[in-house]
């Protein structure tokens, strides 16, 4: 049987860095309060001009380096910013990578998307469509958030993670394992960006200026994000045939710190396993996956050996998770 193994890893952070106090001197908001109750110290935000395409190939340019090879057969990127609407942004990164005629695609899953992305990729890989893929989660968060809302200006950060996937086998270190993935759009509106969809272009109304950024609803979304990264890791622990304290290390989408301490009771698996580096970048959405996975093996956390779960929350609401066995791997800086 075929399997998709990570051979590759890269990410790419804007220069720019934003600090509380920065946001503190706008924003009716203290460092302390940030600190506290997000968990952000800084994060990075793209330049004007600099788009999600830009962060992506970077990054995307990285993985590549990382694993050794010129190109790969097929590009996802997941992402919640993409460059424009229409068309998808993918298609460009790969053009801008050398790579031609290989399918490229966009997945919109917010902050799940690249554990989705890891999934799909998984399925073309083991369906034998393609032998490797750029699996890419990259997001400008910064171009969407309404600078006046202390809510959600203080979480966000841009940035942009990938990882090459080819084709293996099941045992060996890298492979993807089961997946636990899903959905309940029955609470969309708890994670939106209103205007700028087709429901609202069709309605003609004025639009609430408002509705053109990212709006969250925080308690409800703390709820679900436990109780779903929760359910999807204990399934995909499950299916892998380990137990929790098999896990070595833990990479959740980096959301808030208080969401990951609860995830860490739910599951009964020591914080200190938990990789993070929220304080540093913030939420990058789709690229808070990858971009930890880097922080990890950077840092000297994450180990060839190490049994690792990969588990997220998003708007849709969406989630999912994955493990595998880290593999012997290097950063391209």
């Amino acid at each position: 049987m075929r399997a998709a193994v990570v051979a590759g890893l890269g990410s790419w952070l804007p220069p720019r860095v934003v600090t509380n106090d920065e946001l503190t001197a706008k924003l009716d908001t203290t460092d302390e309060w940030i600190r506290t109750r997000i968990g952000v110290a800084t994060r990075h935000v793209v330049e004007p001009g600099m788009a999600t395409s830009d962060l992506s190939v970077e990054a995307a340019r990285r993985a590549l380096r990382s694993a050794g090879v010129p190109g790969a057969g097929a590009v996802i990127l997941a992402t919640t910013t993409p460059d424009r609407p229409c068309p998808a942004t993918a298609p460009e990164i790969a053009s801008r990578l050398g790579l031609v005629d290989v399918p490229a695609f966009d997945i919109a899953a917010v902050c799940t998307g690249f554990v989705y992305g890891l999934g799909v990729g998984t399925g073309l890989i083991t369906a034998g469509i393609v032998d490797s893929l750029l699996m890419i989660g990259g997001d400008a968060y910064s171009t969407i958030l309404n600078p006046q809302d202390r809510t959600t200006s203080v979480i966000f950060g841009d940035g942009a993670g990938a990882v090459v996937l080819r084709a293996g086998s099941p045992d060996e270190p890298g492979a993807l394992g089961p997946f636990d993935l899903g959905s309940d759009g029955e609470l969309s509106d708890l994670i939106t960006v209103p205007a700028g969809g087709s429901r609202q272009r069709s309605s003609r109304d004025i639009v609430p200026h408002g509705d053109k950024f990212f709006q969250m609803e925080g308690r409800e979304v703390f709820a679900n994000a436990v109780a779903r990264m929760s359910a999807a890791s204990r399934n995909a622990v499950k299916r892998q045939g380990w137990v929790a304290s098999d896990v070595d290390k833990v990479i959740a989408h980096q959301a808030n710190t208080r969401i990951l301490d609860a995830v860490s009771a739910e599951l009964e698996v020591p914080r200190d396993k938990f990789i993070s580096n929220i304080t540093d970048v913030g939420n990058t959405s789709a690229a808070s996956i990858p971009l930890a996975l880097a922080h990890g093996v950077r840092s000297g956390e994450l180990k060839a050996g190490q049994k690792v779960l990969l588990t997220a929350f998003g708007g849709g609401l969406t989630w999912g998770a994955t493990t595998l066995v880290w593999p012997e791997l290097s950063l391209s800086e």
